[in-house]
């Protein structure tokens, strides 16, 4: 089960469970669309892996496995990620 991270690990920025804007690798990392594609250009700073859209989970399965409420953020954000 996906976890639905609530915000982009470089920036910070907010990703709730509907944005069509989240990005994610294989181990779930994630980004907004702009750090994943502009700063990280497409390669997750973490594992090397690629992106992809996050898949939006359906409103009244949220109910049953919410999204998760854990930020993680990358000390340095962005410019630490991309060098």
């Amino acid at each position: 089960m996906l976890e639905l991270r609530p915000n982009c690990e470089c920036c910070d920025r907010d990703l709730p469970p509907e944005s069509r804007d989240a990005r994610i690798c294989t181990y779930e990392c994630t980004f907004c669309a702009d750090c994943a594609e502009t700063v990280l250009k497409g390669v997750c700073p973490n594992c090397g892996g690629n992106f992809s859209p996050r898949p939006i989970r359906p409103a009244h399965m949220l109910l049953k496995h919410p999204a998760s409420t854990k930020r993680v953020v990358k000390d340095g954000g962005c410019l630490k990620l991309a060098s």
